[in-house]
């Protein structure tokens, strides 16, 4: 099958064999696998941080976003036939989806939305499992009437979900930053309450619209930069989510508030094998089904057009620029 693949980490962009295509064997599947013929993929900040700072003694095969079609089934599947269209995510442990077959265990897949093209539907599942884990399972907001939450990052892949489903399934006033006029129309069109401009104070930002104080946190990049001016904003017993890789992160601060720190990676449940693992595809069939009635939106930016190295490339560059907006997607090989 063809695979794009990268064989030593940390190439710039420019060097062909940053990232680069090849042969490899059709997977086979294990007990709990699916088979998926690969349509369409999105590309995630996960999949450039591992191919700048991940040595591999072998080829690898990155991206974990993915839809397609079921091919073939291990012995001990029962939620899915070959034929069905599904989308997942994936486990950061096995090879990704940058290839035209990849192996998905079936308790982290979901069905495909009907009303979604591939490319759209490509754009969602590590984004959607993110934020709704972050939303419902770390911060564990259930109503959310009168309290506020404010989201560092609003117009990324992450936080384009996030402000749906906060503004959308919860009672919070949902404030977004973004520090351009392009990005903070977005996260408005998303659905946030407010936008702040995350480049300025962010309790300045945050008194301009009446608001003193929030209950809730998410942190979703540049979460050093923006530490001490977070514990500022936070209410007394608040609650903190995380989701960048800060060089450092010093609890201590948050004591005095009682404010209680999460740590949301959506790979946790895979790389352990939970036993709440197929809490996962629960969470994809519940977003198919919002999609489907209309609740949510796809979080397509671009479309970078074929599976191939030379977009995939393009796609890595302009994630590493800091300038992306919702996903980027690629269609077909």
């Amino acid at each position: 099958m063809k695979a794009i693949v990268y064989s030593q980490n940390g190439l710039p962009l420019t060097n062909p064999q940053a990232l680069y295509e090849t042969e490899l064997p059709k997977p086979t599947p294990g007990a709990h696998d699916l088979l998926v013929k690969v349509q369409a993929i999105s590309v995630n900040p996960v999949d450039v941080k591992v191919r700048a700072g991940s040595p591999t003694t072998q080829p690898r095969i990155l991206g974990w976003d993915a839809v397609g079609a079921v091919e073939a089934v291990g012995e001990s599947v029962t939620l899915f036939k070959p034929g069905d269209r599904v989308w997942y995510a994936g486990a950061i442990n096995r090879p990704g989806a940058y290839a035209e077959y990849s192996l998905v265990d079936e308790r982290i897949a979901g069905h495909q939305p009907a009303s979604l093209s591939d490319a759209d539907a490509a754009a969602l599942p590590l984004t959607s499992l993110t934020a709704w884990e972050l939303l419902f399972d770390r911060l564990e907001v259930k109503e959310g009437h009168g309290d506020a939450l404010l989201i560092i990052g609003a117009a990324g892949g992450v936080g384009s979900v996030l402000t749906q489903l906060a503004s959308k399934l919860t009672g919070l006033r949902v404030i977004g930053t973004a520090s351009r006029a392009e990005t903070a129309a977005w996260v408005r069109e998303l659905g946030a309450h407010d936008v702040i401009d995350h480049s300025r104070p962010l309790m300045e930002g945050l008194h301009e619209i009446g608001v003193s104080e929030v209950r809730y946190v998410a942190s979703l990049t540049h979460t050093d930069k923006h530490y001490q001016q977070i514990v500022e904003v936070l209410a007394p017993q608040g609650r903190l989510a995380v989701i960048d890789d800060p060089d450092t992160l010093d609890a201590v601060p948050l004591k005095r508030k009682a404010v209680s720190l999460h740590w949301e990676l959506m790979f946790t449940r895979s790389l352990f094998e939970t036993a709440d693992m197929a809490r996962q595809n629960e969470i994809l069939e519940n977003v198919r089904r919002l999609i489907e009635d209309g609740t949510l939106r796809t979080t397509k930016g671009e479309n970078y057009g074929k599976i191939n190295a030379e977009n995939l490339r393009r796609a890595h560059a302009f994630i590493e620029s800091g300038r992306a907006r919702g996903k980027i997607v690629l269609d077909g090989f």
